[in-house]
């Protein structure tokens, strides 16, 4: 078990709900795409599968998915949308459980390398990448860029949503390079007088090791893996310093 929190029955089942914007067209589209370029006609490996909002659709876009999922209950959301023998999943950590077999890709999307809170297990987990691929094969990992320079002095929130049905805002400890995203959502129809709909927000947070790209390319570089591209998003959008995420390919030599 690595440092990771799990999510929880209730968590899962509302997840795909709360996620249709990640889930439209829009989104999935250009992410498919890379990615299924990348895997050519190789099998890809998705750690943390989750509810399979990337990996089933880019099984049925004819990609070999296995996936490696720490929650039982987001695996069991992914069960109800497809069987084992389509889409194969293995309940463990990113950063040790292995599968049979090698991968022209592994990928790891939306922040979700920041589930591991310690950087060892961050090496970890591309250790475990490069273990998975094949010669030649990629590892593409997505994640935001730390959002430091929107901290007033003195100040360690940054609100990142604010809406008529969530506000969303994070907290960091500089010191240990530890983001906590706190979440305030309105689970009522919001027709109440203000007194009913106050008492139907839901309060929750999560934990996140946040990391510059750079000391990425360090942890790819002990994994014996090297910088192909970066870019800004899934168009393939130029990475700058203004980007407020990346998509970084690292290969293994062949």
């Amino acid at each position: 078990m690595t440092s990771s929190e799990l999510w929880s029955r209730a968590t899962a089942d509302r997840y795909d709900a709360e996620e249709t914007e990640m889930s439209s067209a829009a989104v999935l589209g250009p992410t498919l795409a890379f990615l299924a370029e990348l895997a050519g006609d190789g099998r890809a490996l998705e750690f943390a599968v989750g509810t399979g909002r990337v990996g089933v659709p880019l099984r049925e876009r004819g990609v070999p998915v296995v996936g490696i999922e720490l929650s039982e209950h987001m695996a069991a959301v992914l069960r109800r949308k497809v069987d084992a023998h389509t889409l194969p999943v293995t309940i463990g950590d990113m950063a040790t459980t292995v599968v049979p077999g090698a991968f022209s890709l592994v990928y790891l999307v939306y922040n979700t390398l920041s589930n591991l809170l310690t950087q060892d297990e961050q090496v970890e987990c591309f250790r475990n990448a490069a273990r998975h691929l094949e010669p030649g094969g990629r590892f593409v990992v997505e994640l935001g860029v730390p959002p430091l320079r929107f901290l007033p002095p003195g100040q360690v929130a940054v609100p990142f949503d604010v809406s008529e049905r969530h506000l969303g805002f994070d907290t960091f400890d500089l010191v240990e390079q530890i983001l906590v995203s706190h979440h305030l959502t309105r689970d009522g129809d919001g027709t109440g007088d203000a007194h009913t709909d106050a008492g139907r927000y839901r309060r929750t947070c999560s934990r996140h090791r946040y990391a510059w790209p750079a000391e990425l390319d360090l942890m790819a570089r002990i994994a014996g893996l090297e910088l192909e591209r970066r870019v800004a998003d899934w168009d393939g959008t130029p990475f700058t310093e203004d980007s407020g995420k990346h998509i970084s390919v690292w290969r293994k030599p062949a």
